[in-house]
């Protein structure tokens, strides 16, 4: 367990920790917090300290990007854990179980990973638990592990593309791929069509193994009014590909 390589924590750790809460926007989108930008294609990326990885974990959930929420999430929980002594490892991970996927999009996905019965091969009572008592069999994450903005808004993965876009490939193939190689080959599991699109392209270039990948779960945001029609019609296929995973 810890944090991973390319931790940019104890540049913005003091800078985050001398804000008050509620955060206001105008502190998050800012300048001092901006790692990088394309222009042209209208994109924003934002430090956000989500650079925890549990190099132990047997599940990952695979995201797009932390959105606005979650990064206001994160930075609330450095502040309101300023005075505590908490070494940076220690406060890294309450980001993750207190931010990761937070709101109703957390609420849905423990919904259909526990259809699916996710729970009885990780031997806990629901996969609620992953967020809290479990977290240590969990690695939650995104292909771009920072926040990112176009024009102004939560990037979606669609426009611009995500793997033809060099600025978003870049933080894939350095940030994204570096993290899973860490992992002992756990089960993968990407949020939407646009994670397993990344996925897709690093199999195809040598760097993940297709086997451990659970296709065709849905994004479980709010904002996708298809999730429930993807879920039931992939559901019987994710099934069986977790019973053939276990079974190894």
């Amino acid at each position: 367990m810890g944090i991973v390589a390319y931790s940019k924590f104890n540049v913005y750790k003091n800078l985050i920790s001398s804000l008050s809460t509620p955060v206001e926007e105008s502190f998050l989108k800012n300048h001092q917090f901006l790692l990088d930008k394309d222009a042209k294609k209208h994109l924003e990326i934002y430090y956000a300290p989500f650079e925890y990885v549990n190099e132990k974990a047997k599940v990952v959930i695979i995201g797009i990007t932390p959105g606005y929420h979650q990064m206001k999430q994160s930075y609330s929980t450095i502040i309101n854990l300023k005075n505590e002594k908490l070494s940076d490892e220690e406060l890294l991970l309450e980001v993750k179980k207190n931010s990761s996927f937070e709101g109703p999009m957390r609420k849905n996905l423990i919904a259909f990973l526990d259809e699916l019965q996710l729970h009885r091969y990780l031997e806990i009572s629901s996969t609620s638990e992953l967020f809290n008592s479990a977290s240590h069999l969990v690695q939650t994450t995104s292909v771009i592990p920072y926040p990112v903005f176009y024009k102004g808004k939560n990037y979606n993965g669609s426009t611009p593309n995500i793997v033809n876009t060099d600025l978003l490939r870049k933080y894939i193939i350095e940030n994204f791929a570096t993290e899973l190689v860490k992992l002992n080959n756990p089960l993968i599991i990407p949020l939407g069509v646009n994670v397993s699109k990344v996925l897709n392209y690093l199999e195809s270039n040598g760097l993940i193994d297709s086997n451990s990948i659970l296709h065709g779960f849905p994004h479980t945001s709010g904002g996708n009014g298809h999730r429930h029609k993807q879920f039931a019609e992939n559901k019987e296929g994710m099934k069986e590909k977790l019973k053939r995973y276990f079974a190894k």
